[in-house]
């Protein structure tokens, strides 16, 4: 137990909040993640050719894949390598090429006329224009040698890693498999990790054009265990200042579900309050935690509730609304009576959320949300989605 104390007081408020609710920032302590950092790690230890080198990392919205990049580029820069970060969209393999430009070499590109030659000379290469997207790979490809080139001399190498990568474009998805699978040739000293949501895998994984992508190795985040969400509720109030326990810790332990994003916003807004309430007790109490936990709900509908039904069809939120007016798992067949359909019509909708790891199979005919607390989002927030799906209504 702390005492109350000026010197611990002051510890308190100069820390700061150690817990982290935010896109990719990295947590003080990522837990449940030890298996797939340690894979990575030794793919880069173990050389050129190793299979950790080429990873994808799926799941669901807060699960962490973002910070798992994060920890990735992290441990590469540990050892001197060269890392490039980037979030798919249209464009991507040209960004990547405009990254990787060292001013060496000829890459297959026009500048865009109307682009100021100064910034030129200072490294913005303008608008790119290819003639045509079947050249793009050969030019990513000399992009990636160069810098290679480079870096190897040192002994060191380099890590590029996309994230939401079920977004790339076609063209961009085919230029960086291309020059991937020419890394792989040349034995380049060189990783790849794609991360993004589970469709990823059904996009890219069949595509006769994307092959590289069956032989990454797949790795899926779940949640975790909630034995380790307590030790490190436990481990980053102390190290804060605080101390939480008892009543408190089971409590903000269970209202995380082992969502990992849950687990940041439960902790940021229980520190906050505590700090705020008694900054001369370090000892987080119920009435912390009961409130704290309130704020991370109503966080947690805004930052990933609402996006992933933004992200879904129309029949898609139909079938959730359908299930939340079960107080637990639902009958499928039960969910396609309410919608007014049959069996083999809902059915293509709860395959779709299934792999989209909105739900989960929960035995024989029945099924459950997947991400926590989005029951009672759908519930509270059922009027205003219903007139989503249907306007005029």
């Amino acid at each position: 137990m702390f005492h109350n104390s000026p010197e611990r007081t002051a510890m308190v408020r100069t820390n700061g909040n150690p817990f982290k609710p935010s896109a990719g920032h990295t947590p003080p302590l990522l837990i449940g993640r030890d298996e797939v950092i340690d894979d990575f790690t030794e793919g880069l230890d173990d050389g050129p050719g190793a299979p950790s080198r080429l990873m994808r990392i799926t799941g669901a919205r807060g699960v962490g894949k973002t910070v798992l990049l994060s920890e990735f580029t992290r441990i590469a820069d540990g050892r001197g390598w060269k890392t490039i970060r980037e979030s798919a969209s249209k464009g991507l393999a040209a960004r990547l090429v405009t990254r990787l430009h060292s001013g060496k070499g000829s890459f297959g590109f026009t500048i865009n006329p109307s682009a100021n030659i100064a910034n030129v000379a200072g490294g913005s290469l303008g608008e790119f224009h290819y003639e045509s997207p079947q050249q793009m790979p050969l030019t990513l490809s000399d992009a990636l040698r160069n810098v290679l080139d480079d870096v190897e001399k040192h002994g060191h190498g380099l890590l590029i890693t996309i994230d939401e990568a079920q977004a790339t474009d076609k063209d961009d998805m085919i230029a960086i498999a291309t020059a991937a699978q020419d890394m792989n040739t040349e034995n380049r000293n060189f990783a790849f990790v794609f991360a993004g949501l589970p469709s990823m895998s059904s996009k890219w994984l069949n595509d006769d054009a994307t092959t590289f992508m069956r032989r990454a190795e797949p790795h899926t985040l779940a949640d975790v265990s909630l034995d380790d969400v307590a030790e490190a509720f436990e481990d980053t109030f102390s190290e804060s200042g605080m101390t939480i326990a008892g009543q408190a810790l089971s409590t903000a332990t269970e209202a995380t579900y082992g969502y990992p994003f849950m687990v940041q916003l439960v902790g940021y807004h229980i520190w906050r309050l505590a700090s705020r309430r008694h900054p001369l007790d370090p000892v987080i109490s119920m009435e912390d935690a009961e409130p704290g936990i309130a704020k991370a709900l109503s966080r947690l509908g805004d930052t990933v509730h609402g996006p992933e039904l933004d992200s879904l069809s129309p029949v898609d939120k139909t079938y959730l609304l359908a299930m939340a007016q079960d107080d637990g798992p639902s009958s499928t067949s039960v969910i396609a009576n309410r919608m007014g359909k049959d069996l083999g019509y809902a059915s293509t909708y709860r395959a779709r959320l299934l792999e989209a790891q909105v739900i989960e199979d929960k035995g024989y005919g029945l099924v459950d949300f997947a991400i926590p607390y989005l029951r009672e989002y759908l519930r509270e927030h059922a009027a205003y989605i219903r007139m989503s799906i249907d306007p005029g209504n």
